[in-house]
């Protein structure tokens, strides 16, 4: 029998707890994901953080927060405002463009979001990621972060998924939910993602250091 045909479950138990050890230890710190952190900053946020550095989003948030805090003040923004103030995150045109429709449809809705996800991904600027997103933050259920990023670890450690786009990938999709399906699915939401940055990186992974290398198929195929 391979080495890696070990129990599946047992596979993702042993990914969670051991991501779950590293975070407490090493996980980064964002106003995100401080335990005042509203609802509205927890989406904002992942809004910003879509092609973009988390250590940039995390400087230039608060500097958003001053002027648009809420869903009624980003309401109440020009088109070329946002595009103004979102220049420090590159795209600023697209971005700030965007960001005026989520806006004005938040405003419409009197800053309420739907209850039905097939309705939240019809919502400007929201898409796959910002729904589970929501979902994960607002109504607290066990949805993935599954960005490129969080791809790339669950790939290398449990095996690479047949379509390029991440969104329609049905087996990345079941194992990302299934491995978050925790009680602190957010904590370890953030463990993949800054495991994925600080030492699973695109570019010269540090596997020498890496908690789980001795179950990684892509440590064992290099």
């Amino acid at each position: 029998m391979d080495k890696f045909d070990f129990i599946y479950e047992s596979g993702i138990e042993y990914f969670q707890d051991k991501l779950l050890e590293w975070y407490l230890v090493n996980g980064r710190s964002f106003p995100w994901r401080n335990k005042s952190a509203t609802n509205y900053e927890l989406i904002i946020s992942e809004v910003f953080l879509q092609r973009t550095k988390a250590e940039t989003v995390s400087k230039f948030l608060p500097v958003f927060l001053k002027k648009h805090s809420s869903w009624k003040q980003l309401g109440e923004a020009t088109e070329a405002e946002l595009q103004e103030i979102t220049k420090p995150l590159g795209l600023y045109k697209q971005r700030g463009s965007r960001l005026y429709k989520l806006a004005q449809e938040l405003k419409r809705r009197k800053g309420r979001f739907p209850k039905e996800r097939n309705q939240i991904e019809e919502i400007p600027m929201m898409g796959q990621y910002i729904t589970n997103a929501f979902e994960l933050y607002v109504l607290k259920k066990k949805s993935p972060l599954l960005d490129v990023n969080m791809a790339r670890l669950l790939e290398r450690f449990f095996g690479e998924r047949k379509l390029t786009d991440i969104r329609h990938d049905p087996y990345l999709q079941t194992l990302a939910y299934r491995v978050v399906n925790i009680d602190n699915s957010k904590e370890l939401n953030w463990a993949i993602l800054d495991y994925a940055s600080l030492v699973c990186k695109k570019q010269k992974p540090n596997c020498l250091n890496c908690l789980i290398f001795t179950e990684c198929r892509f440590i064992n195929k290099i």
